[in-house]
């Protein structure tokens, strides 16, 4: 078992160079990983699965405990990056298809490497993991609603079909893990460390699925996708940490809220964009996942060194 956790640590601190590496493989040997794409939806539930397993009832309480900051954080969660990526989407004119997925991966909420990123910034990972887990509570409804709202005049979107793969591949698996965490919580703790491998290898496959299944796309419009992902992300973080200092949070709160605006669960989009749009409408996502397992690390390490004056990655947030 140390073996194993050993790895999976190996695997998560270099997390960025196993999606580039394998996202750069699937683009020279497409054959050998677009296979994958029809198994997306189930490896994305795996991954919920495992982050269900992370989490406690203590993560949902830390919404009681801070519930402006929560709210806060999930509400620019919500509507910064879906108003970034509309933007974005207009003043570029992107064709409908990568519109549609850039418009989605906003929509999306934030991932578990939101909170492992936070954690090496030094910022709040409480207040980081609470909002995660509210907002991917929420996705089955806000996720749709806002993709509607925001993609339809691209194309057409199924708020009522999207709200059922969600739950699928998202909420059911999330819940299950907190259950089974709360009934065999020794046996969960002792297995715990090995789950960031599992992590990687899904999105590492996902992401790798659909650069295979995209691979003309991307190398015709591949710079453009990339850009305006590298802005949906950048832009994200600065404005996620500018409301922080608006609302007169502390600076290891403004990292955490900065963090959860700008990384996005990337893999919910792409099987959402593979299960209702088109193949290509996926690659936004794909090279999201790719990009901000960059930006993170990078941002996450120059913040590390800045920890301001009230350092607390381990603690909760006094704000609220």
């Amino acid at each position: 078992m140390r073996i194993l956790e050993k790895i999976s640590d190996f695997a998560g601190n270099t997390f960025a160079v196993w999606v580039i590496l394998f996202a750069a493989l699937s683009l020279m040997f497409p054959g050998g990983f677009a296979w994958i794409a029809p198994h997306v939806s189930l490896l994305l539930g795996i991954i919920m699965f495992g982050m269900g397993l992370t989490l406690t009832l203590d993560d949902f309480k830390g919404v009681l405990k801070a519930p402006v900051s929560v709210l806060i954080a999930v509400v620019l969660q919500y509507t910064v990056m879906p108003l970034v990526a509309f933007g974005l989407a207009v003043i570029f004119q992107l064709p409908p298809e990568i519109a549609a997925g850039v418009i989605l991966v906003g929509c999306c909420p934030g991932g578990t490497a939101s909170n492992v990123m936070t954690f090496l910034a030094k910022g709040n990972t409480a207040l980081s993991v609470s909002v995660t887990a509210v907002s991917t509570v929420l996705a089955p409804i806000l996720t749709p609603a806002l993709t509607l709202l925001f993609a339809s005049q691209w194309l057409p979107v199924s708020a009522a079909d999207m709200f059922i793969s969600i739950v699928q591949i998202v909420l059911i698996p999330v819940v299950l893990g907190i259950v089974v965490r709360l009934l065999f919580s020794k046996q969960v703790d002792k297995s715990i460390k090995a789950l960031p491998l599992i992590s990687v290898i899904g999105i590492v496959a996902v992401a790798s699925a659909v650069v295979a299944v995209n691979r003309e796309d991307i190398l015709t419009t591949g710079l453009l996708i990339f850009s305006v992902v590298i802005l949906h992300n950048i832009l994200g973080l600065a404005i996620g940490y500018l409301f922080g200092k608006l609302f007169k949070f502390d600076f290891a709160d403004q990292k955490a809220v900065s963090i959860e605006v700008g990384m996005q669960n990337s893999g919910l989009g792409s099987a959402l964009a593979l299960a209702h749009f088109s193949p290509i409408a996926a690659v936004p996502s794909a090279l999201f996942s790719v990009w901000h397992n960059i930006s993170g690390p990078v941002l996450s390490t120059w913040w590390g060194k800045r920890t301001g004056n009230s350092p607390k990655a381990d603690g909760d947030t006094k704000t609220g």
